[in-house]
């Protein structure tokens, strides 16, 4: 539970526009506890008009059908894994029960008296969120759509009514969150398309007042409770993209064309507000990029195959974003591992093996085109043909597109350097996005260097949110990242999981990337001011070489920390690392890579691997993962120090 300190530090970061909304706000959720709002009357004989066209199912290749159905199949058979746990329930799930604690939330509380950010109460609330963004179902309604069984329907049918049935109007966890309320609806209005054609269908949404109940009180909700201020961050497109979709799809209300026209007004303003000119997303959070894109394609779309007149620069910054993502993959596709990252996706109905990023590229092309310098990707997703054969017309946007593959991406302070199979990320940008820079890590100056796709000098990741402190504050922290750590402390300064009352500040010197030769990035921060850390990245062919100068107030002890990928193992011999790892298989031969990492001998260097007091050699390929990697650490005093990364 947040204490007191915590509040005031989070009011700080606030605006006198903001703290007037949350008081609004504050007095809806008053209001709401002893009155609930009542929806009107439901038409005598709505009708469901925003289907899929005449052989949109078709154009989904046979290989996409067949991961898709693989993973329907386990469903069927009550199979998940939410968050690296697996969950063998979800034939009939239990809805409030958080698997890995064990704890159950209480279902009968006003919403807003849950106290989701207590573990000891509720459990982790993102264990208890997951399955009830229904994204399972839509998957399953693919399902169906792609082979007929009524075996899907069927499922996807007892659980909607399961969870109508269970989960009224404003009581219990599932009422708190907007952004879970809004992907909700989203799901909901794909499920309903997919589901097209089965027998059922009609009983379940259109002549279900317990679907009319839910689907007016998830609008009304959105309508009334929108983010804002320095929370308009991701939350604030999911729940745009949500009211706007479901208003499109389900427009059967009085209410239904203002919500439409608000919330298409909202996402193109608050879409432009979260996206950086150059097209990253402005929370420098890779995996995030991935989520507001993913809403915003599926609400543009949703508009548009409704009539709802969608702004070209709606369109023009998801045309941004997507070319963004292209310039800035490796070679096999994998975006920056930057920022928190809680595996959300906007649109789920790919099976699990399907490459996320590769799909967002494949609806890029089909909905924007690609252009020359864009990486290939394979068009063999289910998600793509569907979006795609809803639009009424190639959306125009009007920017003008990149002639060659941008390596720096000066608002966001993002540079790409590369050369042949290497990869590299260097961090200079902003500490966050708004005051309080929520899905921030403390990792100023940072590298990211990859081989042919394999991380090794890896950005650790996330792990999780709530309910471990000690491994929230581990997984953003400085000496978390593959960058230097001064007097013990981190670069920015926390308030909290989500809040950073101190950002420092990061300013990009040079950067000279060629068509041919060396590559270099020079960028310093004020985080341990009077000191400044200044850092030069130089990829020369095989060879990387790190330069780390301190300038100023050279007393502060020095960590210098670089984080090893998981595939990677380490021998070091004083102050030099010998790496290997194994390569992709080609056919039956799996290739063995090397590299020797050549440290500053200025520092005492020790390796570290899944240390617990403290943490320390960790590394989380998804949320609520983690696993031992190994982490080489420089102790001493700062000055002008060298590291060379020479790959065999």
């Amino acid at each position: 539970m947040m204490g007191p300190g915590w509040y005031l530090r989070r009011l700080s970061r606030m605006g006198p526009a903001e703290v007037v909304g949350r008081a609004r706000h504050a007095l809806v959720q008053r209001q709401w506890r002893t009155s609930l709002p009542t929806p009107p009357d439901w038409p005598a004989h709505p009708r469901f008009t925003a289907v899929l066209p005449a052989g949109a199912l078709d154009k989904v290749s046979g290989e996409a059908v067949k991961r898709l159905l693989a993973t329907a199949d386990e469903l069927l058979a009550g199979r998940a894994e939410y968050f690296g746990v697996t969950r063998s329930d979800l034939d009939a799930p239990d809805w409030f029960l958080d698997p890995k604690t064990g704890r159950r939330a209480p279902a009968e509380p006003y919403a807003f008296d849950v106290p989701y950010r207590s573990e000891d109460t509720v459990g982790d609330i993102k264990q208890i969120w997951e399955p009830s963004r229904h994204q399972h179902l839509t998957l399953l309604a693919a399902a169906y759509a792609l082979t007929g069984s009524a075996a899907y329907a069927e499922r996807v049918a007892a659980h909607l009514r399961s969870w109508w049935a269970e989960n009224p109007p404003l009581r219990g966890p599932h009422w708190i969150s907007g952004i879970e309320l809004g992907i909700r609806l989203l799901s909901w209005v794909w499920t309903r398309r997919l589901l097209d054609g089965w027998d059922g269908v009609g009983d379940l949404f259109e002549d279900n007042p317990d679907f009319h109940l839910q689907l007016w009180h998830h609008q009304n909700w959105l309508a009334n409770l929108r983010s804002h201020g320095s929370s308009a961050n991701n939350h604030v497109i999911a729940e745009d993209a949500g009211l706007l979709a479901a208003a499109c799809a389900f427009g059967w209300f009085p209410e239904s064309a203002g919500w439409r026209t608000e919330a298409m007004r909202s996402l193109d303003v608050q879409l432009a507000r979260n996206t950086f000119p150059s097209g990253l997303n402005a929370e420098l959070a890779s995996e995030y990029h991935g989520l507001v894109l993913e809403l915003g394609l599926a609400a543009a779309v949703e508009a548009d195959a409704a009539g709802t007149p969608v702004p070209d620069s709606t369109w023009d910054v998801l045309l941004r974003m997507t070319d963004a993502l292209a310039s800035i993959v490796d070679n096999k596709l994998r975006p920056p591992r930057q920022g928190d990252a809680d595996d959300g996706f906007g649109l789920i109905v790919d099976g699990t093996e399907t490459d996320r990023w590769a799909s967002l590229l494949a609806t890029g092309e089909a909905l924007f085109g690609r252009l020359e310098w864009w990486p290939r990707v394979p068009g063999d997703d289910v998600r793509t043909p569907l979006l795609a054969s809803l639009v009424s017309r190639t959306p125009r946007a009007s920017g003008v597109r990149p002639g060659r593959r941008p390596a720096h991406l000066r608002d966001a302070g993002m540079t790409i350097l590369r050369s042949g199979r290497v990869w590299a990320r260097c961090d200079g940008g902003p500490h966050g996005f708004l005051s309080i820079a929520a899905h921030a890590h403390a990792d100023a100056l940072a590298v990211e260097v990859r081989h042919d796709g394999v991380d090794v000098l890896a950005d650790p990741g996330t792990f999780c949110y709530h309910g471990e402190p000690r491994w929230r504050s581990y997984f953003r922290s400085t000496l978390g990242h593959n960058t230097l750590e001064l007097g013990g402390t981190d670069q920015s300064v926390s308030g909290g999981p989500f809040l950073w009352t101190r950002h420092a500040v990061t300013k990009v010197l040079s950067v000279e990337t060629p068509a041919s030769g060396p590559s270099r990035w020079t960028a310093a921060h004020d985080g341990y001011a009077p000191a400044v850390h200044r850092r030069t990245v130089e990829l020369d062919g095989d060879v990387l070489k790190i330069v780390d100068e301190v300038l100023g107030d050279t007393r502060p002890a020095a960590r210098l920390a670089f984080h090893l990928g998981p595939a990677i193992t380490a021998r070091l011999e004083d102050n030099v690392a010998h790496l290997r790892w194994q390569g992709a298989a080609t056919g039956s031969v799996a290739p063995v890579h090397t590299a020797v990492v050549e440290l500053p001998p200025e520092l005492s260097w020790t390796a570290h691997r899944g240390e617990i007091e403290p943490p320390l050699g960790w590394y989380s390929a998804g949320f609520g993962r983690k696993e031992p990697s190994t982490t080489l650490v420089g102790s001493g005093t700062p000055g002008h120090l060298t590291t060379l990364l020479r790959f065999s």
